[in-house]
């Protein structure tokens, strides 16, 4: 059997990692949505590894929730990144920041 501290170094390693994407990589946004896509990742990890080790379902019903969430917040950012592309034709950051709405 797995010790419950692999999952969650596992899940802080994958935390860690959509964090230094998000900060060091600050021109691409569809590299910033995977990266938070990433951290959800870490976070349904460390969900369904205390659901495991509890004895308790709630973990699981919590990962659902996310998975939902995470789906419709990436249809709707690569949405809005598909329309910025079409009227910009440039999706980097260091040029969104000039919109105005």
């Amino acid at each position: 059997m797995i010790p419950l501290s692999s999952y969650l170094i596992v899940g802080a390693i994958l935390f860690g990692l959509s964090i230094a994407g998000i900060v060091l990589n600050r021109n691409n946004l569809i590299i910033i949505l995977m990266c938070i896509e990433l951290m959800l990742l870490a976070v349904n990890t460390n969900f369904v590894a205390f659901s495991h080790y509890l004895g308790d379902n709630i973990g699981e019903v919590f990962v659902f929730f996310i998975l939902t969430v995470a789906a419709a917040e990436a249809a709707i950012g690569l949405a809005i990144l598909m329309v910025l592309y079409r009227h910009r034709q440039n999706i980097s950051v260091d040029e969104l920041d000039s919109l105005k709405g």
